[in-house]
């Protein structure tokens, strides 16, 4: 294992921004399996259904229902972000469109929270999402 220098916390705030942005840009794409190579292998979704998403496949294909389901136009936005060289954090408001009852575009949106693993490599994977 290599040594990792300490980040502060307005990189770390630096680093999960650009993490976000290729998340919501992957998401938009509707693109599931890049959205699954956001997560760490070990990596655990929580959302709203309660269910408990494991791992890269299970996690690609929730994403791959949710595009199914017309959803689209993701966007994360900080509230708080912090950690260290091995572990990073982030609450964040999300927001997308999706379909309602009807068909229509509806917009969805909530909080999310984030905990990251530092990789080997140096970049920051998706450990634990969980969002409301």
């Amino acid at each position: 294992m290599t040594d990792l220098a300490p980040s502060s916390s307005l990189d770390i705030r630096t680093e999960i921004s650009a993490a976000y942005s290729a998340w919501d840009s992957a998401f938009n794409k509707a693109d599931a399996k890049a959205v699954a190579s956001a997560y760490a292998p070990n990596a655990k979704v929580l959302p709203p259904t309660h269910e408990v998403i494991s791992g890269p496949a299970a996690i690609e294909n929730f994403f791959a229902g949710l595009f199914s389901s017309g959803f689209t136009d993701h966007n994360l936005t900080i509230i708080d972000a912090g950690g260290d060289d091995k572990v990073a954090y982030s609450t964040a408001h999300w927001n997308a469109t999706g379909k309602g009852a009807d068909g229509a575009p509806q917009t969805a949106g909530g909080l999310a929270t984030h905990v990251f693993e530092r990789q080997a490599d140096g970049s920051l994977k998706l450990r634990l999402h969980t969002f409301n």
